[in-house]
C-alpha cells in the first residue's frame, strides 16, 4: 500500500478507486474526498491533508453533475486557487427533487453505503414520511436503516415494540434500530453496522440527527439546538453537508433538516418498499391493472380481507404518481407515455359511466 493509499483509506479509498484514477494521476493531478460544498469552494482531503479547491471547473448545467459532498475528485496541486478538475464516477447517489417549478433533481450526497433515516419517536411516527425517505434510498443505491431516534421517550417496552414494528411495515426489507442519544441505547450497535463504511444522515429538522451524529463521532462535533414542544420540531442545527471520520471506522456525512424529500426518478426504489403490493399485482387478472376498480385485482382482494393495509396502497398510489409527474417533466417519451393512460384511463371512465347511466334508465 502506498502513501496515497494510506492516507486516504480511512475516507473510503480501495483499489477500485486507485484504478478509476489511475488517468488523472498520469496527469499529475492529487485524489481526494470531498468533505464539504460550500459557493463554488469545497474542501477536499487529500493525502497531504485538507485543502480548500474551486469548482468552477466542474459545475455543468445539469444541477446532478455538480461537485458534491462525498465525491472522489482529481484536483491541481499547485495554484492559486486550486481547481477541481474532475471527479470520479459515482458508485452511489442519494438525490431528491428540488422545490423548484423547473422540477430540478437536487444531488445529496454521493458514494454513499447506507442512508441512515432518522425518525424521531418524540413525534409522532409518520409512516408514509418514511416510506417516501426509504422509497429514494433504495433508489439512490445505498442500503436503508431505518433509526427510530430519542426511544428514551418511549420507556414501555409493548408501545415501543408496537412502533418498531409499525416502521418495519412501511420500510419491508430494512433494518430498523430504536436509538438514544441520551442514554446510549442502540448507538454501539448502529455504530457497528456503519463502521468501515460511508453514510449519510438523512430526516427531518428535529429528529435528533446533530445529537445522533455526536454520539457515533463520539464528541460533541456537531452544534446541537432544542426541538419547539408544540410540535417536536427544530431549526437547522446543520446548515452544510459534511463529512466526518468516524472513530470505528468510515465516515458519516451529516446533512440538514429535510423539510420535503420529493420523489427523483424513484420507481424502482417504490417498487421494493411496496414489494408485497407488487408481488400480488403479479396475480392479478390483468397484466396492467391500476388496482383501482379491475374485477380480478389481487390487490384490492388483499385489501379487502385486510391482508393489506388500505394505508399502504393509498400511499403506494400517491407515489408512484408523483414519481410519474417528475419523471414525466424531465423526459419526453414518459410525458407520451404518462398522457397516453391518462387518455386512456379517461375513456375507460367515460364508458363506465355511460353503462352506469344505462343500467339506471
Amino acid at each position: 500500500m502506498n502513501d496515497i493509499d494510506t492516507a486516504l483509506a480511512p475516507y473510503g479509498w480501495d483499489d477500485a478507486w486507485a484504478t478509476a484514477f489511475a488517468p488523472y494521476a498520469a496527469q499529475g493531478l492529487l485524489p481526494g474526498r470531498v468533505v464539504r460544498v460550500d459557493r463554488g469552494q469545497c474542501d477536499v482531503l487529500t493525502p497531504g491533508g485538507t485543502l480548500r479547491a474551486d469548482t468552477s471547473f466542474v459545475t455543468p448545467h445539469d444541477p446532478l453533475r455538480v461537485i458534491c459532498t462525498g465525491d472522489w475528485a482529481a484536483v491541481e496541486p499547485a495554484g492559486s486557487p486550486r481547481f477541481v478538475r474532475d471527479y470520479l464516477p459515482r458508485r452511489t447517489a442519494f438525490v431528491r427533487s428540488t422545490s423548484s417549478r423547473r422540477s430540478e433533481g437536487q444531488i445529496l450526497a454521493a458514494n454513499v453505503d447506507h442512508a441512515l433515516i432518522a425518525v424521531s419517536l418524540a413525534a409522532e411516527l409518520d409512516l408514509d414520511r418514511v416510506e417516501r425517505f426509504t422509497a429514494l434510498a433504495w433508489e439512490s443505491g445505498a442500503q436503508p436503516v431505518l433509526v427510530l431516534t430519542k426511544a428514551d421517550l418511549v420507556p414501555h417496552p409493548v408501545v415501543r415494540e408496537h412502533l418498531v414494528q409499525d416502521a418495519g411495515t412501511a420500510a419491508p426489507g430494512v433494518q430498523v434500530l430504536p436509538v438514544s442519544a441520551a442514554t446510549g441505547e442502540g448507538v454501539d450497535v448502529l455504530a457497528a453496522v456503519v463502521a468501515g463504511t460511508t453514510s449519510v444522515l438523512l430526516g427531518q429538522s428535529g429528529a435528533g440527527k446533530s445529537t445522533l451524529a455526536n454520539a457515533l463521532l463520539g464528541d460533541d462535533v456537531m452544534e446541537v439546538q432544542d426541538v419547539r414542544e408544540v410540535d417536536g420540531k427544530g431549526r437547522h442545527t446543520t446548515t452544510t453537508r459534511n463529512l466526518l471520520v468516524l472513530p470505528g471506522g468510515g465516515v458519516l456525512i451529516d446533512t440538514p433538516g429535510l423539510r420535503g424529500v420529493g420523489l427523483w426518478d424513484a420507481g424502482t426504489g417504490v417498487g421494493q418498499v411496496f414489494s408485497e403490493i407488487e408481488e400480488l399485482a403479479g396475480s392479478c387478472r390483468f397484466h396492467d391493472c391500476a388496482h383501482l376498480a379491475e374485477p380480478g385485482c389481487a390487490v384490492l382482494a388483499a385489501v379487502a380481507d385486510g391482508t393489506l393495509p388500505g394505508r399502504r396502497l393509498d400511499s403506494y398510489r400517491k407515489l408512484l404518481r408523483e414519481n410519474e409527474r417528475i419523471v414525466a417533466k424531465t423526459d419526453a417519451r414518459a410525458r407520451a407515455e404518462l398522457r397516453r393512460q391518462w387518455k386512456l384511463r379517461g375513456a375507460q371512465g367515460r364508458a363506465a359511466s355511460e353503462a352506469k347511466r344505462g343500467r339506471l334508465r
